[in-house]
């Protein structure tokens, strides 16, 4: 795959390792896990990504804010969600791709065809 760095923002660490995974499989080289927004915003600030992947509900917090900035920052992100679509997201983030949990690979794979449409990710193994 054409990206390098991919920063995951996602509170559970057991779904932030299983995404850590399905991204290596496709090629990504480095991702870096971010459980709360802090620990985002302070990522953002110290590297360049090449994308984003955010969980919407942080459990005190949503994502959308953090979303706006990634968006002024030019870094493509997508939102990954328990939530079955965008239609109750702000409506300026209604457009941007969702992959739904639970996921697996292949869903991985569809998801970051519409995140990037121009990358290559390797072969499934």
């Amino acid at each position: 795959m054409s990206a390098s760095r991919v920063l995951v923002l996602e509170d559970n660490l057991i779904i932030a390792m299983e995404v850590e995974d399905m991204l290596r499989v496709v090629g990504v080289e480095t991702v870096d896990i971010a459980n709360s927004l802090d620990q985002a915003m302070d990522a953002v600030k110290v590297e360049r990504y090449d994308f984003a992947l955010l969980d919407v509900n942080l459990g005190e917090a949503m994502s959308f804010g953090f979303a706006r900035h990634l968006k002024e920052a030019g870094i493509p992100f997508g939102f990954v969600s328990g939530y079955s679509d965008t239609q109750d997201f702000p409506p300026d983030l209604q457009h941007v791709p969702l992959l739904v949990k639970p996921f697996d690979e292949g869903a991985m794979r569809e998801f970051l065809k519409k995140l990037l449409p121009t990358a290559e990710l390797d072969p499934a193994s």
